[in-house]
């Protein structure tokens, strides 16, 4: 997000791949996926569009089925958890991405519990030792709400702020001079 990279849509493999198969117009038609032209049909931008992000999605969910085979073995609790995700990944991004400015400490915790993930995963498959499904849990929520308590309690300093203070005691060790 923060780079200079530039992004160039055309290079993105679905949407090659998609012009493969498919005419796509150059213009929108509405809120249309598809349109006729002279008899032909054509797919929209706003199908394209829709493609992608639905395809990212679906990558979001294949990445947490680890996170969820570290939760439960269950075939039922995987499936629904991965649909769920399906519907719902996209906006607990951007709203754990509002989290994370509002709370700092929140990316050591993630960071943490996808460590504890692994650990578990590791250890669980090979043989090692089985951490409880409900024990899992309440770690992982554990560390979720430290991280959100730390940040509270002990509040990120505005850069403002903190150059402020430098100055004051730089400007107090030249009075005292």
């Amino acid at each position: 997000m923060g780079s200079d990279e530039e992004i160039n849509p055309e290079k993105n493999p679905i949407l090659t791949l998609v012009n493969k198969f498919l005419r796509v117009t150059k213009e929108y038609h509405g809120s249309s996926f598809f349109t006729r032209i002279n008899g032909q049909l054509f797919a929209t931008p706003l199908f394209i569009v829709t493609l992608v992000v639905e395809t990212t999605d679906i990558v979001f969910a294949a990445d947490s089925i680890p996170a969820i085979l570290a939760v439960s073995k269950d075939p039922f609790i995987v499936y629904t958890s991965n649909v769920f995700a399906l519907l719902g990944l996209r906006s607990l991004y951007f709203a754990l991405a509002g989290i994370m400015q509002l709370f700092h400490y929140i990316h050591y915790g993630l960071s943490l519990i996808l460590v504890f993930i692994g650990v578990k995963l590791v250890a669980g498959g090979a043989g090692w030792f089985e951490i409880d499904m409900k024990y899992a849990l309440m770690i992982v929520a554990g560390i979720l709400t430290l991280s959100i308590l730390f940040s509270i309690w002990f509040p990120k300093k505005d850069k403002d702020q903190n150059d402020e203070e430098h100055s004051d005691e730089s400007v107090e060790a030249n009075e005292n001079k």
